[in-house]
């Protein structure tokens, strides 16, 4: 196997110890294994390759149902920018002002898929996205999670859910540095320094207690964890109210599956594994969930929303089944995204297919490269079967407008 250039420059030195000390031989072997098993050798590349609507598998079987829905949000959000705003995702999809036209138009169709349909390729290109030369990648679910809780502390609802505190900072990095657009940490600010936020377990074991940041106390710590996942769930009240919350902010420690814990120490198997299985092992190990749940440091903070979705990382409400979050570092918020992946089936038989047009409203931790997604199930019983067992490998090819992408491809000259 090759190795990478800058691999080599960076062995290198320890190669000069190695010819000098003969001794450090063990620990030059230990370095190079850690490294190369622990880094990837090949960084992620976006790489766009024009294509035809023919190349899009089930294009003509999509109905559009909520598609113009949820499209439709996003270029209200267009509409509140300014024209020269770049809609961001390494600047490929172009600013508002590509959009804008485009936005009109759709504004006044009638909601028929062959109208609709004919629009579309009339006005965009379909674009694959490529990781380096590979176009496959993984695609996830997530849902709106259910819980139940009380706003009243008690023995029986005894974890909070937390409001974003005032102090902590959340910086977007692509502000400093466009080589790290879609790329952020937080943090607190101490003596004109930003520190490390408190991680899970120091949240859990009282770091914010006696602040008056609980929104509502759950039944469930599971049920929480999960919600922390999620992004976003309804609370049913004891008291027979009900509430919804939404995503306000992160700690700032990344994002840790302890679903790979699991696997490691073999309690669930890689072809087992699903959001259920990880449920399941935590219920019927309470004296272990704890500590499991904690080896993700990440922690989400709240807001109440009085909406009637949960919103998404673009400011919209999402739309079950055509919401789609990806990584914002490659891919900008907005815009349509043809999917071609598969879906498990409620028997467990083999998956099915699962072809349509989503568009790009949200994003998430664990959501990481050029080609990856997580596609929003929605509420309910069947969304949550279907987004646990969702993990599934797929494509997706950008839609762009044609200008935009005849701009794209006139000034990188692609050879792929």
């Amino acid at each position: 196997m090759a190795v990478e250039q800058s691999l080599i420059r960076r062995i290198f030195p320890a190669i000069m110890v190695f010819v000098l000390i003969p001794g450090a031989v063990i620990a030059l072997l230990y370095w190079i294994f850690s490294y190369v098993t622990e880094e990837p050798l090949v960084e992620d590349r976006l790489v766009l390759k024009e294509a035809s609507f023919s190349d899009l598998k089930g294009w003509q079987a999509d109905d559009f149902d909520g598609f113009m829905e949820a499209f439709g949000k996003s270029c209200e959000k267009f509409s509140r920018l300014p024209q020269d705003r770049s809609l961001g995702g390494q600047g490929i999809a172009g600013t508002v002002a590509d959009w804008s036209p485009i936005c009109q138009e759709m504004e006044l169709l009638p909601k028929e898929a062959d109208v609709l349909r004919n629009f579309i390729e009339r006005k965009f290109t379909p674009v694959l996205v490529k990781n380096e030369e590979d176009p496959k990648g993984m695609f996830t679910g997530y849902y709106e999670a259910s819980l139940r809780g009380s706003l009243t502390q008690s023995e029986k609802y005894a974890t909070p859910l937390y409001l974003r505190p005032d102090e902590l900072v959340m910086v977007h990095l692509g502000r400093f540095r466009d080589s790290l657009k879609g790329q952020r940490i937080a943090g607190v600010v101490k003596n004109g320094e930003l520190y490390p936020f408190a991680d899970r377990k120091e949240i859990e074991e009282g770091a914010l207690e006696g602040r008056d940041l609980e929104i509502v106390w759950v039944d469930s710590a599971v049920d929480a964890f999960f919600l922390h996942i999620q992004g976003s769930g309804r609370i049913a009240l004891d008291d027979g109210g009900a509430l919804r919350v939404g995503y306000a902010g992160q700690n700032g420690h990344p994002y840790y599956a302890i679903g790979k814990t699991l696997i490691k120490n073999g309690d669930v198997s890689v072809e087992d594994m699903s959001m259920q299985a990880i449920r399941s092992w935590l219920e019927q190990n309470p004296d272990k969930a704890t500590e499991l749940m904690q080896e993700n440091a990440s922690y989400i903070f709240f807001r109440e929303l009085n909406t009637n979705g949960p919103i998404g990382a673009q400011g919209v409400e999402l739309t079950a089944l055509r919401s789609l979050a990806i990584d914002r570092k490659w891919m900008p918020l907005g815009v349509p995204l043809w999917l071609s992946t598969t879906i498990p089936t409620e028997d467990g038989s083999d998956p099915e297919e699962f072809n349509r047009l989503m568009v790009a409203q949200d994003t998430g931790g664990a959501i990481r490269g050029p080609v990856r997604g997580d596609v929003f199930w929605g509420y309910g019983k069947k969304a949550y079967e279907g987004a646990g067992a969702m993990k599934n490998e797929g494509q997706y090819w950008m839609l762009l407008p044609k200008p935009v992408a005849a701009r794209h491809f006139s000034e990188n000259n692609p050879s792929s």
